[in-house]
């Protein structure tokens, strides 16, 4: 990873995009419970970043993970392709206008 990568801030908006777009994909929220509980994007699903050994969906499964700042999604995204997943990190809720279910 350069220092360009650490710089570059993955987009919410524009992955949420791509998420919509892609067949059979899953919104991954790896914030804490009671963050996704006090807002998260609609349609996605909640596993904290402390919990990922207990995915259970089919490994072909196309993952877009977001969490607050994009931090713990980056970490998300290193541990679930350890397991053999494809994911994106598609960054955090910390600079996301758009509507968010409680």
């Amino acid at each position: 990873m350069s220092l360009l990568d650490l710089l570059r801030r993955p987009d919410l908006g524009q992955g949420l995009a791509r998420a919509r777009g892609t067949a059979d994909a899953v919104l991954l929220d790896v914030r804490t419970a009671e963050e996704y509980a006090a807002g998260h994007v609609p349609g996605s699903v909640n596993l904290p970043l402390d919990r990922l050994e207990a995915i259970a969906l089919p490994r072909e499964t196309p993952l877009f993970v977001y969490c607050y700042s994009g931090a713990r999604s980056g970490q998300a995204c290193r541990k679930l392709q350890a397991m053999g997943y494809r994911c994106e990190n598609i960054g955090g809720l910390a600079g996301y206008r758009g509507s968010l279910e409680r």
